[in-house]
């Protein structure tokens, strides 16, 4: 039987602000098998940033436990949960967070450092993400040399530098305007269908919600509901 790429059991996340605790995610059980497109969907506020935190291993629960390739990510140093989660996990954030002093190419690149790829494959793999995201002209720009689209799209190469099983999409058109967003979904939904890779995108905007095929929506802190695309509601929790 396959198995998840993500689970969590009964994840909570509590913050305290002062003598108060603020639950910002409760209760969460979630399975993310690969080769999933699912989108986790809620408002501002709802808990989605801290249940991708969560799930991207970027964050540790309060309570409750996350599997990231089946292995108890509290198990893990936090340098074997580094290794882990720079081979296993791309991250596209809003903010494209891509470093103004390195050009397209060199910013694609960065992640393979980590994962110790020498530099002439390091070269050609972002040379050849890049030629795919339609930025063959734009390698040795600078992210201030670029558009707002270009910028999310040398993004989107470097979050699959080193052929990660699952990327992690953050509001990724938050800042883009919808023709531009939706390039972005485009280069998203190919990489899903081409390379079979486990997308998980979180937003807000339903129209970006309709190009996966799951939705999982969040809301105080809660799944509240779970439907595949073109499907009936598997349940809804009001």
């Amino acid at each position: 039987m396959e198995k998840p790429i993500i689970k969590l059991e009964n994840v909570w996340k509590t913050y305290k602000l002062g003598k108060v605790d603020l639950n910002a995610i409760k209760g969460i059980d979630l399975e993310v098998f690969p080769g999933s497109f699912v989108t986790i969907m809620g408002a501002s506020g709802s808990g989605k940033s801290t249940l991708l935190n969560i799930i991207g291993c970027l964050d540790t629960p309060t309570k409750g436990k996350v599997f990231l390739k089946n292995k108890d990510i509290s198990m893990l140093s936090e340098n074997q949960l580094s290794q882990l989660r720079g081979k296993t996990i791309g991250f596209i954030f809003q903010e494209f967070n891509l470093l103004p002093n390195l050009n397209a190419l060199e910013n694609v690149m960065l992640p393979m450092v980590f994962q110790g790829v020498p530099l002439e494959e390091r070269k050609k793999r972002a040379k050849q993400l890049l030629i795919s995201m339609h930025l063959g002209e734009r390698i040795f720009h600078q992210p201030a040399e670029l558009s707002g689209g270009e910028r999310q799209r040398v993004a989107a190469a470097r979050a699959f530098a080193n052929n990660p099983e699952l990327v992690i999409a953050d509001e990724p058109t938050g800042n883009l305007d919808s023709t531009t967003g939706k390039k972005i979904m485009e280069v998203l939904t190919n990489f899903h269908k081409e390379r079979g890779k486990t997308i998980i995108v979180v937003t807000h905007d339903p129209n970006i919600a309709s190009y996966t095929e799951e939705i999982i929506n969040i809301k105080d802190g809660e799944i509240i509901a779970n439907h595949k695309q073109a499907d009936k509601v598997l349940w809804n929790k009001q």
